[in-house]
């Protein structure tokens, strides 16, 4: 299995497959790992603490995300699952659960 380190806040590192082998899995498991991925890179850009609830339906903005650090996260995602996402994804998308959901399918 290919698989790229990440690290998420800096200071965690566990592996994560690539996009490529993510899409093989059942789409449950698929779904966990691309939601786990987005909401740890999202608190960390928010200075958020592990145990804290990211809202998944709120807007990326709502949230208090700045399009720089929404660009930083767009870059996280990609280098890790090994893919592009279009900016204009983050814009007809702007909830963590619909980015999760466009990940995921």
């Amino acid at each position: 299995m290919d698989e790229v380190v990440s690290t998420f806040g800096g200071s965690v590192s566990y592996l994560v497959p690539v996009m490529s082998e993510v899409a093989l899995m059942p789409v449950h498991e698929r779904r966990e790992i691309i939601e786990d991925l987005v909401v740890r890179e999202l608190k960390s850009v928010l200075f958020m603490a592990e145990e804290d609830e990211l809202p998944l339906e709120v807007g990326f903005f709502d949230l208090g995300l700045t399009s720089l650090k929404l660009s930083e996260v767009k870059s996280i995602l990609e280098t890790t699952l090994d893919c592009e996402i279009q900016t204009t994804v983050l814009f007809r998308r702007p909830t963590p659960e619909q980015l999760i959901a466009y990940l995921t399918d």
